[in-house]
This record gives structure tokens, sequence and C-alpha cells, in this order.
């Protein structure tokens, strides 16, 4: 819960806007640096999207999604239930609130503990060092020395298909479903989309996958990756339309939404609820950027520096609203960066590389170029390509599809990208993110000693493939 500990009318030397992953750290860490923070954030509790209707509550339905699903597939190990699993909804979707409850109240713990002052409401700049933040029709002030603009994102809407909340849903009210719909049409194939169809498919629902490209996931990754993504689409029964566009919906028991392909030919398909998930926006219309002389781009984002400073250089920016990538652990770093430049410490986001995870089936991760990436910049490239099903502990755990690439440039020996998909690939990219950052070789990753056996072991299979050294795998010649 938000505390209003805020005046009518305060003074703080930084006022940080939003209260998601960026903006919460970045005014805890000024806290510490002695700065006296005022913390705005719209919404009742903290931490913004990702811990209220995003990465947490989502990562919470996913996991219990997986268990019900490992449940079902027991009996290939020996484990029979004897009565099919039953699916408590309810109690589900209680577990997942306590979850984000425990979080939202630990980061407001935080900020009290480092003796930032939290105000609830809207912001809006009424001058370059002041700010008008509204709330149930009442304003206060707050007169500033420098800020942070951490506003976020909010989900994109189709004009031709608004969210009623009911029958058209977005990602927030996905995660908040009372019941499994029978039947669930997701419009669009990006990872969010992806990762709740899955889940929701899981959990027992009939689900259509509706993407305009020609691949699932924006078509980033890698054509091995990819290719392992559709078989376990169709293995779990998830109907995937690609080079199709959604053209209408109507609702009814059960609704229908009409979708088009490529070449004009319409489809029907009857839908419970229709989820839309085709990418975010900026929130900075609010925040009446032009009325201080501070332009966002066509699409509303705030363009900043590598101290994160925007084109007023007392106002800096993190986080979502300042272009891709939009993860959560960018706008950590971005905080960080942001809040030590104030402080008058030297700090810079000066990345080599950013990971992602998509928490789909099979989960996926990737860090640095893509093959394809590495050969359009004019690399010499090697790969090396492991398969999960030479992996002792992949098989251990039931998981042989999936697999780990690395991609090396073949003249400097110097690795250029790692990707993986398959069990707690998530976890396991911290490795390659660790080892881009500090431009490591690839023989750094062969030579180096992995417990076994372990997942992080395909790691060091693929480089070793890539090494031509390799005792497990029989990689084919490219």
């Amino acid at each position: 819960m938000v505390v209003g500990n805020v005046n009518s009318s305060e003074a703080c030397d930084v006022v940080v806007i939003g209260a998601g992953p960026g903006g919460y750290v970045c005014a805890i860490r000024l806290a510490q640096l002695g700065k006296d923070v005022i913390l705005v954030e719209s919404r009742a509790s903290l931490g913004g999207v990702c811990l209220n209707e995003g990465c947490i509550p989502s990562k919470a339905l996913i996991h219990a999604a997986e268990t019900l699903e490992h449940i079902r597939h027991a009996d290939s190990m020996g484990i029979h239930i004897d009565s099919p699993p039953r699916l408590d909804m309810p109690k589900l979707k209680a577990w997942k609130d306590s979850v984000v409850k425990r979080l939202t109240g630990g980061v407001a713990t935080m900020q009290k503990m480092n003796g930032v002052r939290v105000m609830q409401g809207t912001a809006r700049f009424v001058g370059t060092h002041q700010v008008e933040v509204m709330l149930d029709g009442r304003p206060s002030m707050i007169d500033f020395q420098q800020a942070v603009l951490a506003t976020g994102t909010t989900a994109i809407e189709l004009p031709f298909l608004p969210c009623d909340g009911q029958f058209v849903i977005g990602s927030r009210e996905a995660l908040d479903l009372e019941q499994v719909p029978e039947k669930l049409v997701v419009i669009g194939g990006g990872y969010i989309g992806l990762e709740l169809g899955t889940a929701y498919r899981k959990l027992g629902s009939d689900v259509t996958v509706v993407e305009m490209l020609d691949q699932l996931l924006g078509g980033s990754l890698e054509p091995e990756i990819n290719t392992l993504l559709n078989k376990r689409c169709k293995q779990l029964g998830i109907n995937v339309l690609l080079q199709h566009k959604a053209i209408s919906a109507k609702a009814g028991q059960p609704g229908e939404v009409v979708v088009e392909d490529k070449d004009g030919k319409r489809l029907t398909l009857p839908a419970n609820k229709v989820l839309v998930a085709v990418g975010r926006r900026p929130n900075t219309a609010a925040l009446d950027l032009p009325s201080i002389g501070l332009q966002t781009t066509p699409q509303g984002f705030v363009q900043v520096d590598i101290e994160r400073r925007t084109a007023l250089p007392h106002i800096f920016a993190i986080g979502d609203i300042t272009e891709q990538p939009m993860l959560a652990h960018k706008a950590y770093r971005e905080a960080k960066v942001a809040a030590e430049v104030i402080a008058g410490h030297p700090a810079a986001y000066d990345v080599r590389v950013v990971p992602a995870v998509m928490f789909t089936d099979p989960e996926i991760a990737t860090v640095g170029l893509t093959e394809a990436q590495a050969r359009s910049a004019g690399y010499n490239v090697q790969v090396g390509v492991f398969p999960l099903k030479a992996s002792g502990r992949a098989m251990t755990l039931g998981a042989p599809d999936g697999l780990t690439k690395v991609v090396v440039d073949l003249d400097s020996q110097r690795l250029l990208g790692v990707h993986l998909a398959g069990p707690q690939a998530g976890e396991l990219i911290g490795e390659g993110t660790l080892a881009l950052e500090l431009d490591a070789f690839i023989d750094d990753i062969g030579h180096t000693i992995h417990a076994h056996p372990t997942l992080s072991e395909s790691i060091l299979e693929a480089a070793e493939i890539a090494l031509g050294t390799c005792a497990h795998f029989a990689a084919p010649k490219r």
C-alpha cells in the first residue's frame, strides 16, 4: 500500500515518477546516496506492471500450469495418480495474489526503511522544476531539483477490438480470471501471448494463437529454436495460425473471432475469451513533456544519453519509456546509473548485452548476436549446437527436447551469442551474459570445468562443438 505522507506542497532533491522496477530501485539507490527523494506512483501498490500484473503473477501462473502438466505425465516415470488432477482456480488465484502481495509489500517496506517519501497520484509537469500530482481530483505540488521518469508502458489495444475486461481481455485480466476459459483465442504470438496461451492450454483451455508474422516471437529466434517451439506447440495441442490477422470479434456463449490470412481468406474461431497481446506503448502522454520543451519520439519514447539524461540535463528517464528492450532487468541497471549520476558519481549505461527470457514451452533464453545477425555484421561465424537429448541431466528431468547454441567469431575466437531452449534456460543464460560482458573467448568456456550432471554443461558442450573437441555429441559438418 502506498504511504501518503506528502502534504499539498512539498520540495525534494529528486522526484521519481513511477514505482515499477526502474523507479522503485532508483528511489532506493538515491536515498542510499543521501538524496531526499519523493516517489510518485499512480496505482495503490508499488512494483509497477512487473510485480502487479506482469512478470511475477504470470510466472506464478506458468509454474502452476507446468506443475499440472508434470502430474498428468508422471505415469511415464512409474508415478501413478489414482484420479485425474483437479484444478482449483480460485485457490490458484489466491496463491498467485499472495506472492504479488508479499513482493509489493517488501518494496514498500524498503522505501520506508531508506527514508523515501511516497505519494500516490498521477504526475504532470507544470514547470521544469515542478510537478503536479493529482489524486481523486485533489492536486499536490512538488518542487524538485532533479527528476527521473520511470512511468513504464501500457498494453496496446486494437481499435476494432477494444478491451472490455470480460470477453476481450489484456494480460492484466488474463492473470486474474476466476475460471479457465473453455476456448481462448490469443491475438499476438509474441512472448506475452505465447506464455499465457501456453499456460492456459496446460490448465485446460482450447487455445488458438493468431500471429500476423510468419514466425512466433517476432521471428527473432535461432531457426533451430523456432523449430522446437513449433513442434512443442503442436504436441500441446495449441492451434497456431501464422500470417493471420484478427478482423472482428463478437461476444456470445461462446463468442467468435474472425481472422484473415495473407490471401484474404477468412476463418471464424469460437472463443469464450479473446486475449489481445500485440505489444505495449510508453506511458508518457500524461506527463505533458512538451510543455517543458521535452519532445518524445513519434511512438512516445523518451530519448536519453549514456547517463540516462534527457534533452533537459536535470531530467532523467529509465526503463521501458527509453525504448527497447522493454525488460525489468534493463530498468534495474538504468535506475542505478541514473541515481549514481544524480549523486555525482561516475556512472554510465555502457552494457554490452541484455539477456532476454521467454517463459514458454520450451523455456527460451537468448543473449548477444544470433547466427544470422553475426553473419550480417560481417563476422566469420562458427557455431556450436548441443541438443539436450545428449544431456544426462536433461534426460533425468524428462526434458530432452531442447538445445544450447553458441555463436563464435572464428577469426578472433570471441564469443558473440548464446541461445538456449529447454528447462531452466532463464537460470542458465547468466553464464552466457557474463561471458559476453567480459568479452570472453570460446575456449574460456570450453576450458572451464562445469559440474556434472547439470544443465549448465550444455553450454560447455556447445562451446566444445564449436572448438571441435566435444566427446558427447557428433555434430554434423556445416
